[in-house]
């Protein structure tokens, strides 16, 4: 399924040029997680990349993109972006940081740009899917293409 409407992090892609496809599922029976999305777009859930939301101390916050079967690696991911230690955003802080809610978080779009880093296994994949903006929608783009529009990193930040 296509849509016609567009999120920020959509508009973000086309401002850029980047080449990407939109794909929409079903959320009415409340199955948002990530491995269920991947069932009902019939794609693999190591193609499906979830965004969380991190804080790690002060006023700094970072952004880790990895597969929905996987688990972040706060220790790895802390030393991704060269910092002591990170926590994770709760979800109630979640759409005053980035604009999104839980479920709908993007890597793109969001309402400031924070150091993302993606978990190296995105550059095993010629295309992985990201969230949308919005509950229901999916962006299916070349990994290099979204490093390179939000300047991102890559590490092992998963176990």
């Amino acid at each position: 399924m296509r849509t016609k409407m567009k999120t920020n992090a959509m508009r973000q892609l086309d401002e850029a040029g980047v080449v990407y496809e939109t794909r929409k599922y079903d959320v009415e029976d409340g199955a948002i997680d990530g491995l269920s999305v991947a069932r009902k777009l019939s794609e693999s859930p190591d193609r499906l990349f979830k965004t969380l939301v991190t804080w790690g101390g002060g006023r700094s916050f970072f952004v880790f993109v990895i597969p929905v079967n996987r688990e972040l690696d706060l220790k790895a991911a802390a030393r991704a972006v060269g910092v002591k230690s990170i926590e994770m955003v709760h979800v109630k802080d979640i759409l005053p940081i980035t604009g999104y809610i839980r479920g709908g978080c993007s890597p793109l779009g969001m309402k400031k740009a924070f150091p993302t880093v993606l978990d190296s296994t995105a550059l095993e994949k010629d295309y992985i899917l990201v969230s949308g903006g919005k509950i229901g929608h999916q962006i299916v783009l070349a990994p290099q293409d979204l490093i390179a529009l939000i300047g991102a990193s890559t590490a092992e930040i998963t176990r």
